[in-house]
């Protein structure tokens, strides 16, 4: 079957697509950048159609000859007017899929209350379009559980850093995980049902308070959680984004996930797909802890793309650069393995302190901080996140460009290439910024004089980490 996979670069569709490679399917991948997908383990297998679901001219050469199509898009980052452009990319989706038989739609359980939040609102309101206008299968999961999943890092950051809580009343709700397993299996095996409407699914029914607690059973942690009447959940989500990786702007729609009761009727899932059998909520914690230790985490949820658009840099006015370079006794493999393998647990190789303290001040005002560490020990993917980073660019064996995610007075990038010349490789490090207004120039050059040494000392640090490969 030939399928479209649309949010191919997100925590489910990077999951998805070699699941529907191996059982043999044909399958086109819709990007906004094929620049995204470049260096995924699957790309030479999958034909990639360049397109937007908010530009709806460029969709019906994407949809021509597909079979089946799979809508994995949401604004979980969006601003004030994500759930506008939810709506609007869904109902171009519509318009263009018109005689598709199949699309396949990954929503959220719906609770059961007038108080729905705008997220959950929003997923639902998706749903509803795909189903009115196209024949669809709408999967309506709760909190998905798996390595690199951002409700499993929730959980696994409050238990592991917290051996005692107060949290809100509302963590003794039943929700009903599910593992990121389960849900790949639930999409392949789709396609075979045909459209089937809404399928809700999960596995144990349980209170967030039992989650976390379950968690620490794996781990062997002894953990106290007491509930309390108050703490709204716009606090709780600030809370959560400073002690886990997750940032507010994440933590919002994951908290509200959970206020309400939100438990599943399987009983229509068990009918249509009587072959999966969901996987035990602390099966599934062991088996994501095992993937972490083992370093193979294939997607995780900071890999989706952000908001911002992608900025191709340009010599212009108003782009302040700084730059630093070294002749390196070392290949350009060897030079390009240095920088590419920068930040998460090995850190930043000099003046970590700073790099820490940096990262503090960006979580304590809202934004990502350096908990989002990344995939991969030594492997990056553009589009995916890297601490306060997102990788703007890489190519091997010469450039890897990262767009800054944390809250800054304008736009900054980290740039690294590796160049060869006369016998060596010439290691240039670009640090690019775009102020905006005043505050940007002040907060620019009221740092620089501390940037400039970080750079510096940088720059040789990775020089001699290559050269010792």
């Amino acid at each position: 079957m030939k399928v479209l996979v649309t949010g191919a670069t997100g925590y489910i569709g990077g999951r998805l697509i070699p699941r529907l490679l191996a059982a043999r399917h044909q399958v086109r991948v819709l990007v906004r950048d094929p620049g995204r997908v470049r260096g995924r383990p699957w790309i030479d297998g999958v034909e990639v159609a360049v397109g937007d679901l908010l530009a709806p001219d460029s969709l019906a050469s994407a949809l021509e000859g597909v079979d089946a199509a799979y809508y994995l898009v949401h604004s979980m980052y969006g601003g004030a007017d994500f759930a506008a452009q939810d709506r609007l990319a869904a109902q171009h989706f519509v318009e263009a899929a018109q005689g598709l038989a199949h699309v396949i739609y990954l929503g959220g359980l719906v609770p059961q209350t007038d108080d729905l939040s705008a997220h959950l609102s929003s997923r639902a309101e998706v749903g509803r379009i795909l189903r009115e206008g196209l024949p669809t299968t709408e999967f309506q999961a709760g909190p998905i559980i798996g390595s690199g999943s951002a409700s499993f890092e929730m959980v696994r950051y409050l238990t592991e850093r917290l051996p005692a809580m107060i949290a809100p009343k509302w963590i003794l709700n039943d929700v009903q995980p599910v593992a990121v397993r389960d849900v790949l299996a639930y999409l392949v095996s789709a396609l075979d049902k045909g459209p089937s409407g809404v399928v809700e699914i999960g596995a144990d029914r349980l209170s967030f308070k039992e989650m976390m607690l379950g968690y620490a059973r794996v781990r062997g942690l002894s953990r106290l959680i007491q509930p309390v009447p108050v703490l709204a959940p716009a606090l709780a989500a600030r809370w959560v984004g400073l002690v886990t990786p997750i940032p507010n702007t994440l933590a919002v729609p994951l908290v509200e996930g959970v206020v309400h009761p939100v438990v599943a009727d399987t009983e229509r899932a068990q009918e249509l797909f009587p072959e999966i059998d969901p996987t035990p909520y602390e099966k599934a914690v062991e088996l994501a802890l095992k993937r972490i230790e083992e370093g193979v985490v294939e997607t995780r949820w900071s890999g989706s793309l952000a908001n911002g658009r992608s900025f191709r840099l340009e010599d212009r006015e108003g782009l302040i650069r700084e730059v630093q370079a070294v002749a390196v006794a070392a290949s350009r493999e060897q030079v390009f393995q240095a920088f590419t393998s920068l930040g998460g647990d090995r850190g930043w190789l000099v003046w970590d302190w700073a790099w820490r303290l940096r990262g503090l001040l960006d979580k304590l005002i809202g934004g990502p901080g350096l908990r989002r560490g990344r995939r991969h020990p030594s492997e990056l993917l553009a589009g995916e996140a890297l601490d306060f980073w997102r990788v703007e660019e890489v190519v091997a064996p010469t450039v890897l460009r990262l767009r800054a995610e944390m809250r800054v007075p304008g736009r900054a990038w980290l740039q690294f290439e590796a160049v060869e010349q006369e016998g060596k490789t010439n290691l240039i490090q670009t640090a690019l910024f775009e102020p905006k207004g005043l505050a940007g120039v002040l907060y620019w050059y009221g740092l620089y004089p501390l940037h400039r040494l970080i750079f510096r000392d940088m720059v040789r640090a990775v020089a001699r980490r290559a050269e010792g490969l």
